[in-house]
């Protein structure tokens, strides 16, 4: 019994350091982040922090991985068209850059991911760089949508790379730029094989 109360306080404690840490992220951003703020807002010592994480970028990257920094259904749908599914999923990501708080939290999230190849990764598989955003891909491929000599991770990168410009640069994003940078990630052979169809703005 006191060993499963022991791993109630623990999971307690971890729960409480990763809401904090999200909280705090929202509230200041990466660079004004410390392990001390962190422990302050959980309530717990630093040296429980340290106990599961070596480093603010470690927590920041978990709290991606528990879904505490982005909203939910950032990934792409699976409607069975490869470029309506990109166009709506850019989409997506536009209007939170548009949100209250939207790009100050995505800029701070660039730069945690600048500092820390914890959260650099965690970014780009949130984004899904390298998992589900090439997941959508193959399934084009598998069902002739996309050649199957796509360069599907730097197609990836692409569009990612598009978002952080937009973020950095404070670019606007009218109803038709999502439509147009799928258009240059997916390349002219989808144009060529027929499979355009119309943007959000229709």
């Amino acid at each position: 019994m006191e060993h499963q109360r022991g791993r109630a306080r623990s999971e307690a404690a971890r729960v409480a350091i990763l809401q904090a840490t999200a909280r705090l992220f929202a509230d200041r951003g990466y660079e004004q982040l410390t392990m001390e703020g962190i422990a302050h807002e959980a309530g717990v010592g630093k040296q429980t922090i340290y106990r599961w994480w070596t480093s603010k970028g470690a927590l920041v990257a978990d709290c991606l991985l528990e879904g505490l920094l982005l909203p939910e259904g950032i990934a792409p749908d699976d409607t069975g068209d490869i470029r309506t599914d990109l166009v709506t999923w850019l989409h997506k990501i536009f209007v939170l850059l548009e949100s209250k708080g939207g790009p100050a939290l995505m800029r701070s999230l660039i730069a945690a991911g600048a500092e820390s190849d914890d959260v650099g990764g965690r970014l780009g598989d949130t984004f899904g760089t390298s998992s589900f955003l090439v997941e959508r891909f193959d399934k084009a491929v598998a069902v002739g949508q996309l050649p199957p000599d796509a360069p599907l991770q730097q197609m990836g990168e692409a569009l990612l790379g598009a978002v952080i410009f937009r973020t950095l640069t404070r670019a606007p994003a009218d109803a038709d730029v999502a439509a147009r940078l799928v258009d240059v990630a997916l390349g002219p052979r989808l144009a060529d094989d027929g499979i355009r169809h119309g943007d959000l703005s229709e």
